[in-house]
């Protein structure tokens, strides 16, 4: 996988050379710069062909919009990661306090409902394989 971005990452810092060099051909632009000019262009029309060649072994990633966001922000991408694991770290923490809770409420219910429907209760016990009622 690493190979595919190794390879486009290559054709675009050629492609970013090549204006580079272009937009220094066109601010100084003499007539006998003509020919330099020319090759610059076709070096540019080639990376933009070799990099939409890249564009096919890319095909399956996406990437979410609020990295690019975060680019035109001019935010580190890799925080976003960062941010979205400390998102989903604290609604895990959170779930996981309401799971809690309810086994809580599970075992205070069953209590009470065991002093109030004491037969009631066995039964439910004995079908959910139960032995001592819980405490």
């Amino acid at each position: 996988m690493a190979e595919k971005f190794d390879h486009l990452e290559e054709h675009l810092e050629k492609f970013v050379e090549n204006i580079r060099q272009l937009g220094i051909i066109v601010s100084d632009f003499q007539p006998s710069s003509q020919a330099g000019l020319n090759q610059k262009l076709n070096f540019i029309v080639t990376g933009l062909q070799d990099i939409d060649k890249c564009r096919q072994q890319l095909h399956d990633i996406t990437v979410p919009l609020e990295v690019f966001e975060y680019i035109d922000q001019g935010r580190n991408p890799q925080l976003y990661t960062k941010e979205c694991l400390e998102r989903a770290l604290a609604k895990n923490e959170q779930v996981k306090g309401k799971i809690d809770t309810m086994k809580k409420f599970k075992s205070l219910l069953i209590q009470e409902l065991s002093k109030v429907f004491p037969e009631d209760m066995a039964k439910y016990r004995s079908i959910r394989g139960e032995e001592h009622p819980p405490s």
